[in-house]
């Protein structure tokens, strides 16, 4: 059971069950090319489940039956002027950065194509599920710009400086099990059945304390990269916005009392 929210013509949000929201890509006859009017919608999506705080997990998938997502429409920016590419710039930026803020945990369902800014949507999540079919890759370099969508940023952070350096620099697209390998995605399940398993992935992660999940992940992403005392400091603020919770009273009465929690969120 959902209901969904139409952001343009492009942008779907549906809400299931269980504090899970999908966050759906609807451009079907561009292969959900990331254009202006997407990534607004995309914007203005992110925006309205980041300030929902009955969305416990968010899932992003593709409405395309051979595509997540083939990056940015390079034939709208064919047409663009310097002047307008300036202009568009931070409106395509807040796409991408949209999905990255989300505050709550994120996963990414992929099949096909998940190729430049396509790619890097998938890499703005912090759980990337992709079925056999998956193409991935950062080919930005053969047309002449670079990723410019966290790409450079996101990929390292997840296969490694040298690792990211060799897919942005050859421009090369990798298939489902070398992606599986390599560390591009974190689970690989048979054709079709990608959204499907993340859903499936999401209700099991909402079930846990929406409080503590977001927490979690602030204190995951914040930590990153930081010195051990540093990132220490960061998980005990962290621990402290959570420790006089209601969720996290509700959590020890349930445990205690042997049954599932009813988490307030709060």
């Amino acid at each position: 059971m959902s209901d969904e929210q139409r952001f343009g013509d492009v942008v779907v949000v549906r809400r299931h069950a269980a504090r899970v929201a999908e966050l759906v890509l609807d451009r079907p006859k561009a292969m959900n090319a990331v254009s202006s009017a997407m990534a607004a919608a995309l914007a203005d999506a992110c925006a309205t489940l980041a300030a929902d705080p009955a969305v416990s997990v968010t899932v992003l998938t593709s409405s395309h039956d051979r595509a997540f997502c083939v990056g940015a429409d390079l034939k709208e920016r064919n047409s663009l002027t310097d002047a307008k590419l300036v202009r568009q710039r931070p409106h395509a930026r807040a796409a991408y950065t949209g999905v990255l803020d989300l505050p709550m945990p994120t996963l990414a369902a992929v099949h096909g194509y998940a190729l430049g800014g396509g790619f890097e949507l998938a890499l703005a999540c912090d759980l990337i599920v992709a079925d056999g079919t998956a193409v991935v890759g950062l080919p930005e370099v053969s047309v002449g710009v670079i990723p410019g969508g966290g790409g450079t940023q996101l990929l390292p952070r997840r296969v490694g400086a040298a690792r990211a350096a060799e897919l942005v620099f050859t421009a090369r697209r990798v298939a489902a099990e070398e992606a599986a390998r390599l560390g591009l995605v974190d689970q690989l399940v048979p054709d079709g059945e990608d959204r499907a398993a993340a859903l499936e992935l999401a209700d099991r992660i909402a079930a846990n304390s929406p409080v503590g999940l977001r927490a979690a992940k602030r204190a995951l992403r914040l930590g990153h990269g930081l010195d051990l005392r540093s990132g220490l400091e960061v998980e005990d603020a962290a621990w402290r916005s959570v420790a006089f919770s209601g969720d996290r009273a509700e959590g020890v009465a349930a445990f205690n009392e042997k049954r599932a929690p009813r988490w307030p969120g709060e």
